[in-house]
């Protein structure tokens, strides 16, 4: 039977990331799981620093504070009883998400997925496609829903 113990949910900040957050944190509470959040930044220097930034702080040190502060803003609801542990990595995503499922270890990933076409893929890859290559580990891929035709979100 699958009982996941610690699930992981790589995020980008998207929408549909969003929405398979709200499915991890269901998985989680559902089996008592841990949740770890990953974001994934290619780069944790200073070459995203604004020059406002750069003056206040350290260049790296203020870098790292915005996407601390911007991966703590992705919190289970409070009546949930899930606790959230985050994790901020620097390097390419795919590679990055793989090594930390298997560090952790992860018996699940949940990831949203954007369902872009197949020349899209082709030309492009993307990161779900790369992570199932490099992991083990099951992969659940979430969509955010459509809504039905003549329907307005």
């Amino acid at each position: 039977m699958f009982q996941p113990r610690v699930i992981l949910h790589p995020t980008d900040y998207s929408d549909c990331a969003s929405y398979a957050f709200g499915i991890a944190v269901d998985l989680a509470r559902h089996y008592g799981a841990r949740l770890l959040v990953l974001h994934v930044a290619d780069t944790l220097g200073a070459e995203h620093v604004t020059h406002g930034e750069a003056v206040k702080q350290r260049q790296p040190a203020a870098q790292q504070h915005h996407l601390y502060d911007e991966l703590h803003r992705v919190k289970a609801p409070a009546d949930s009883g899930v606790a959230v542990e985050h994790l901020l990595k620097e390097g390419d995503a795919a590679t990055v998400i793989a090594a930390v499922a298997a560090r952790e270890p992860c018996d699940l990933i949940v990831m949203g997925t954007y369902g872009r076409n197949l020349l899209s893929r082709l030309l492009t890859g993307s990161v779900t496609q790369k992570v199932s290559q490099l992991t083990t580990c099951p992969i659940l891929t979430v969509r955010m829903p459509q809504p039905a035709p003549g329907r307005v979100p």
